[in-house]
């Protein structure tokens, strides 16, 4: 199951209480105050997990607590802290303050840590106080409680190009063929219900991250559909392919569902429009899609220099497209999303 929202309530430990205590040795008069302060409070920390790729297993769980310090004891000792609660989450989650709204930070790195509820300090013993004019107090703290918030997390997958299109367009078997992502294939609409994420090599030391996500249909920003509740996951993507299936039988369907989903792009998001595009016609192997491809090249080539005509059932312009796909990523320059590849690389061990 795909799950890549939830809210969630995060407690930080309190801190331990000061202690009030005497030195009581039969051979020391007058020993004075030895209490030791209260151990501080554990903090809640959110931590970038690389085999996590879903928030499912928060899901059931809504609050958070970490470990409570401990009092201070006589003999100055200081009460023992409390441990540290550790949430592990994939790479990409967003984290947000409920009641104010604020991000608090996006973590996109591998292996980031961000203390998302900060634990109490421990109050002082009357160790503390001692003083020229106060021999012996018996003043103490309490240990100061530990911060609380109500996070919202939000899941946007880490991947250099997005593959979009309207449903049936051939993004789930394009990108089986080209990575090692295995998602559902069947001839009906909407097989694909969530983002299906894979690491293409072309060579040794080139590869990048690919995610498909579900057919996009008219509507989508308002809430129609499946694609609109994940094409926040190609906001953070380089490089879009758009499939268009030019084996329908109606040509004039196939530059309306292009411009189409256009339209569903700028609607969501100016930015993700934006974004570098690569046009690909697909099912190449098809006699109706050849004649389409052949009657609509020139208008194509207005809309989008960059057209292709591949089959991935058979293969063909499969591999010009990635090493234009290549051409695409490094005339961007290199991301942070690039370190991520060597997540997903693990993650195939």
């Amino acid at each position: 199951m795909f799950i890549d929202q939830v809210t969630i309530t995060v407690q930080a430990g309190d801190g331990g209480n000061g202690c009030c205590s005497f030195r009581r040795e039969k051979y020391i008069p007058l020993g004075g105050p030895d209490g030791g302060d209260g151990g501080k409070g554990g903090s809640v920390e959110l931590q970038t997990d690389p085999n996590l790729s879903t928030l499912i297993d928060l899901r059931y769980q809504k609050i958070y607590q970490a470990e409570d310090g401990k009092s201070g004891r006589g003999q100055q000792m200081t009460g023992k802290s409390g441990k540290n609660l550790i949430i592990r989450l994939p790479p990409g989650t967003l984290v947000k303050d409920v009641d104010s709204g604020e991000l608090l930070v996006d973590l996109n790195q591998p292996d980031q840590n961000f203390i998302s509820a900060k634990g109490g300090d421990g109050g002082r013993g009357n160790l503390r106080f001692k003083s020229s004019i106060q021999r012996a107090p018996k003043r103490v703290e309490t240990g100061w409680p530990g911060e609380k918030r109500t996070l919202f997390l939000e899941l946007k997958l880490l991947a250099d190009v997005g593959i979009i299109g309207f449903p049936n367009a051939g993004k789930s078997t394009l990108i089986s063929k080209i990575s090692n992502a295995r998602p559902k294939i069947a001839d009906y609409p909407f097989t694909t219900l969530v983002p299906n994420l894979g690491v293409v090599r072309l060579e040794e030391g080139t590869s990048f991250v690919a995610a498909d996500i579900p057919g996009i249909i008219e509507g989508a920003h308002e809430g129609k559909g499946l694609g609109h509740q994940f094409l926040k996951h190609i906001e953070r993507t380089r490089l879009l392919l758009h499939l268009i299936d030019f084996s329908d039988p109606d040509p004039k369907s196939i530059l309306d569902r292009y411009h189409k989903l256009q339209a569903e792009l700028k609607n969501f998001s100016p930015e993700l429009f934006k974004k570098p595009q690569i046009l690909v016609a697909t099912k190449a192997d098809d006699p109706q899609s050849q004649k389409n491809f052949q009657d609509h090249f020139a208008s194509l080539v207005e809309l989008n220099p960059s057209v292709f005509f591949i089959s991935s059932l058979t293969g063909e312009g499969i591999q010009k497209l990635l090493w234009k796909i290549k051409e695409g990523l490094s005339n961007e320059g290199p991301t942070e999303e690039e370190q991520i590849i060597k997540l997903f690389r693990g993650r195939e061990a």
